[in-house]
């Protein structure tokens, strides 16, 4: 086959998961307004459960989910449970378009994950772009993180840290799916995950549920971040990962956040500033020279 008609559908793909992707955080920040971050959370991993068993059950994939099922759980503590949370209660103190930006991070943990794990060390032009991305964050995080609350309680400094805790479990869980769950098929790995956040969330989301029964934007809001931007979109993921790889799949994040900001602007009136702008394209940056892209090296792994 023409390698144009082979690179097509994964960047169609691609581009997809990003637009997605980039708009769970405007979700996550209409539905957390009123539910609050765990129960944002639970709901979301929970709305995907459901939305994605009775998939999994018309594909008679259920015997291949009980095999694997220990891993696929666990997954969905480290790739879903723990980084919704994590976002669910950042997007309460910064803006959305400030959360993507660090989310872009994803392809920098997954790098470093890989060098202490998998023992994929970066060399040469990869860990200049290490430093370079990390020094971004830095200068990013500098002028917004206060860890004083405000008047609302939240706490930007925090919000911050979440959002990095959120990207490291994202470069974990990369790894792990690559390392232990390669060849699984896609849909099974969504729905387990899931099944398994669910799981994980179920008790702090009985215990943090909002007194005040929410509206009907906030419920819309989450079930949009819970079929679209988490069962949609994992099936697209775990389908990359298996395309082209854990590594390339994490640069998803490049075009995340282009999507994330121009929805903040849109639908929150959010404001993005030059020094925004600036520290996340150094974060970009260096996250390309980690991945290799601007020598090429990030290619589609070969059909079968």
């Amino acid at each position: 086959m023409n390698a144009s008609h082979t690179t097509r559908p994964w960047l169609a793909e691609f581009v997809l998961l990003a637009a997605i992707w980039g708009a769970s955080f405007l979700f996550m920040r209409l539905g957390a307004a009123e539910f609050g971050p765990m129960a944002t959370a639970g709901l979301r991993v929970g709305i995907a459960a459901l939305f994605l068993m009775p998939l999994l059950l018309l594909h008679g994939q259920w015997p291949t989910l009980a095999r694997h099922w220990r891993k696929i759980f666990f997954l969905g503590l480290i790739n879903s449970a723990i980084p919704f949370a994590c976002y669910s209660y950042a997007v309460l103190a910064i803006s959305t378009g400030l959360s993507s930006l660090l989310n872009a991070t994803v392809p920098l943990f997954g790098a470093v994950v890989a060098w202490l794990w998998l023992k994929d060390r970066p060399h040469g032009l990869k860990i200049l772009g290490l430093l370079i991305g990390f020094v971004g964050v830095a200068m990013l995080a500098w002028g917004k993180a206060s860890f004083k609350p405000d008047a609302s309680g939240a706490s930007s400094g925090w919000a911050i840290v979440a959002c990095l805790v959120a990207t490291l479990c994202y470069g974990i869980a990369a790894s792990f799916a690559k390392r232990y769950l390669s060849g699984v098929p896609s849909l099974v790995v969504a729905t387990g995950s899931q099944l398994g956040a669910t799981l994980g969330l179920a008790l702090p989301t009985l215990l943090f549920w909002p007194s005040t029964l929410p509206s009907a934007t906030a419920w819309l809001a989450l079930l949009a971040v819970g079929v679209l931007c988490t069962g949609v979109a994992y099936v697209l993921y775990f389908r990359l990962i298996d395309k082209v790889g854990a590594a390339a799949s994490l640069t998803v994040t490049f075009l995340i956040p282009v999507f994330a900001v121009v929805y903040g602007v849109l639908f929150l009136g959010e404001s993005v500033t030059a020094w925004m702008l600036f520290c996340g394209a150094i974060i970009l940056c260096g996250t390309a020279l980690s991945m290799g892209l601007l020598q090429g090296r990030v290619k589609p792994a070969p059909s079968a």
